[in-house]
């Protein structure tokens, strides 16, 4: 997830696909609105958001006895039921031929490494998981070894043809180790120019693309050199995704054209190994953010083994749907994922639930709270989807398996509005646009974040890569427009100050941490407020005759064009 302030990464444990990479656009000034010219209905005020809701469904599915929240674990089955419940008694239908069920299958799989043991070099080394390294295998098999595997370093590990760079280029991967640098080439640029639009991360900076792209180039293992500033996370945070259960897609060849390991590299690791080399780290990172960059063999040797425990399991999502009146079979969609960690590394407390209270139990809250808010509202003339989703942390799966399976057609989906994390700590003077300049729901955002005399702006880190980190993505990818929206950093009670401290605080000491609790003290005005807005879009959408469309120029335009045409 996001923080619903400012950068707080969302983190996935594992992601078993293997997609094409996206082309990314610098982001465009928004043009005026592609839809009608006649002014936009009148929507009338949300109805009462309950404040009462958001609290109950947040502190229950937070609480210990949910265990948080992980997929396929008594958890799941609380958390599927009291969603369901919820959806039930607010008045919804169940939203798949008749159950409140989407079943998305999955393979979980949990494997403690051997060391990653590194010879060849100044001196042998061995990196101890956890503490140097984490590391894991998309392949599903009872038994991991790589032997002896050649070791090099690709930079950024990007093959972009359309950008004119190929960190792969004149050099045969196939059976060998490459590490890899996370983020873009130009993070650290300051604005947008740049071969991948500067301080703003594409999807080639993601660490999911990074793992797909070795894994066609034929790399037997991939490691990422882990960096606080360009991953936006701490260490800390890929030992809490990336130990514990990990779950993958099912997939009928078990995922066998992925690399056999996959993981991280703590820095200060990254910096042995490639002494080890008789290579500097730093200087060959900065060799890496220029183009022609040529990828380095450092003579060095890799082995590693793991045993998989497998199971094979299940998860669900959960949609309720209310029904349009006069196009029932047009949609408008809300999303927002109700999975967090289960399990995690105790703290010094001993507590080793991450509980996931703000993340995305908040979330889960908010998506019942629309749901009670337009049944009292009445149907409109579009049918409403409410969609609950699973195995976000898991590198989007949920989302993406709905993407790939829609209950209801893409094609004749309008548009949604995304909820990963609501705002718990008072009103801000300021809304925070998740990738600004793709969509014209930003159009719809801006007016009536207007009525309430709100500054719209882009989001303070796009370094980060937010929008390609929660489940909005999974149905962009397939044209339907969504919007991904946060309240901003300048807290009507505190300022700019106060707001990046609270950010900051949630990042460092709660993220995907079981200190993510839930807190009767927090304050839930903002979040009230957010939710009124996306209430107020949804009903636009779902009560005109509107067909907003991504920007000119962007990524998912030509996509959702040619899926209007029904080809």
């Amino acid at each position: 997830m996001r923080n619903p302030l400012i950068a707080v990464a969302s983190v996935a444990a594992l992601s078993a696909c293997a997609q094409a990479p996206v082309h990314v656009e610098a982001p465009l000034p928004p043009p005026p609105m592609a839809v009608a010219e006649a002014a936009p209905p009148a929507v009338a005020p949300a109805p009462q958001i309950s404040l009462e809701t958001l609290k109950s469904v947040t502190q229950t599915l937070s609480s210990d006895e949910f265990q948080g929240r992980a997929p396929t674990t008594a958890g799941e089955e609380k958390t599927i039921a009291l969603i369901a419940d919820r959806f039930r008694r607010a008045g919804l239908q169940p939203g798949n031929n008749g159950s409140w069920y989407q079943d998305v299958p999955l393979v979980e799989t949990s494997a403690e490494p051997t060391p990653l043991r590194i010879t060849g070099g100044k001196q042998p080394l061995a990196f101890q998981w956890r503490k140097d390294m984490v590391a894991n295998s998309y392949q599903v098999k009872p038994s991991i070894s790589l032997a002896n595997s050649d070791v090099v370093f690709v930079g950024y590990g990007i093959n972009a043809p359309e950008r004119g760079w190929n960190d792969y280029a004149g050099v045969d991967v196939k059976g060998k180790t490459v590490i890899i640098l996370v983020n873009d080439p130009d993070y650290q640029t300051q604005g947008t120019e740049g071969p991948f639009n500067g301080r703003a991360m594409t999807y080639y900076g993601r660490w999911t693309y990074k793992y797909e792209e070795a894994a066609r180039q034929g790399a037997a293992a991939a490691f990422i050199v882990h960096d606080t500033e360009p991953a936006s996370y701490g260490w800390n945070v890929v030992q809490s995704s990336w130990t514990g259960p990990q779950y993958n897609m099912a997939a009928a060849n078990d995922h066998m054209d992925q690399s056999k390991a996959v993981g991280w590299l703590t820095n200060d690791a990254a910096k042995r190994l490639f002494a080890a080399a008789g290579k500097d780290l730093d200087r060959m990172s900065a060799a890496a953010k220029q183009p022609g960059f040529k990828a380095v063999p450092l003579g060095l040797k890799a082995s590693i083994s793991m045993k998989n425990e497998i199971k094979r399991q299940a998860s669900k999502n959960v949609i309720g749907i209310l029904p349009g009146t006069a196009r029932p079979d047009e949609y408008v969609i809300y999303t927002a994922h109700w999975d967090h960690l289960g399990i995690c590394d105790a703290d010094s407390t001993g507590d080793n639930i991450c509980n996931g209270a703000l993340d995305n139990a908040t979330g889960t809250a908010g998506l019942i709270a629309l749901a009670e808010a337009n049944v009292r509202a009445g149907r409109p003339d579009r049918s409403i989807i409410f969609l609950a989703v699973t195995a976000e942390e898991s590198g989007l799966l949920g989302s993406r398996y709905y993407g790939e399976n829609p209950v209801y057609p893409l094609s004749q989906t309008v548009g949604g509005i995304n909820m990963d994390g609501l705002n718990i700590i008072g009103d801000t003077r300021d809304l925070v646009v998740i990738g600004p300049g793709k969509s014209q729901l930003e159009d719809y955002l801006k007016r009536y974040a207007a009525d309430l005399n709100l500054e719209v702006k882009g989001e303070p880190t796009p370094e980060a890569g937010y929008y390609y980190r929660s489940d909005h993505f999974s149905l962009a990818k397939f044209g339907v427009p969504m919007l991904y929206s946060d309240s901003g950093e300048d807290l009507v009670n505190g300022g700019l100050a106060a707001g990046k401290a609270a950010a900051e605080d949630y990042r460092a000491n709660r993220y995907h941490q079981p200190s993510d609790e839930y807190d009767p003290n927090w304050d839930w005005t903002g979040a009230v407020r957010d939710l009124a807005i996306y209430y107020r879009i949804g009903r636009e959408l779902a009560d005109s005759n509107d067909w907003p469309n991504w920007y000119e120029g962007d990524e998912f335009r030509a996509i959702r064009d040619r899926s209007r045409a029904g080809q």
